[in-house]
């Protein structure tokens, strides 16, 4: 049940991050981005892999701008952030 809730809180909480203006966006933006991997890992070792790779799926869908962000920072580029 507490996987329920915390799975919950974090929808809201990145519901609620996402109308918040761009330059507001960042510090509760990455610690809900570094907070998404652990609980799937979770949901995948109670619940199963196959809503464990729901979530992923869910994850990398609503995160993949920063994501491609932190990969092209992994390769050595520097992409620019918007204003």
């Amino acid at each position: 049940m507490m996987l329920l809730w915390a799975s919950v809180l974090w929808v809201l909480a990145s519901a609620g991050v996402a109308m918040l203006p761009m330059r507001h966006q960042y510090v509760p933006g990455v610690a809900l981005l570094v907070a998404a991997p652990v609980l799937i890992y979770f949901i995948g070792a109670q619940v199963g892999w196959i809503p464990g790779l729901l979530a992923l799926a869910a994850f990398v869908s609503m995160f993949r701008n920063p994501l491609r962000y932190f990969w092209a920072r992994a390769r050595g580029q520097h992409p620019e952030l918007p204003k």
